[in-house]
């Protein structure tokens, strides 16, 4: 499985944190996840990569 694939519970995991987002959060994520600009810029922050890394990890 390639490393970008989630797995099973990780996905799950997204699922909840998605159906626990108010539609205007939704919208406001959608629209960043669609800037590709936005996303690297909110993905090089810091405390994304901490996050990245214990999703990847599994930890």
């Amino acid at each position: 499985m390639p490393a970008n694939q989630p797995n099973a519970d990780q996905q799950q995991l997204l699922n909840n944190l998605l159906k626990s987002l108010s539609p205007a959060d939704t919208d406001k994520l959608n629209k960043i996840l669609n800037d590709k600009e936005a996303t690297n810029k909110i993905l090089s922050t810091p405390q994304a990569q901490q996050l990245l890394q214990k999703f990847t990890s599994g930890k």
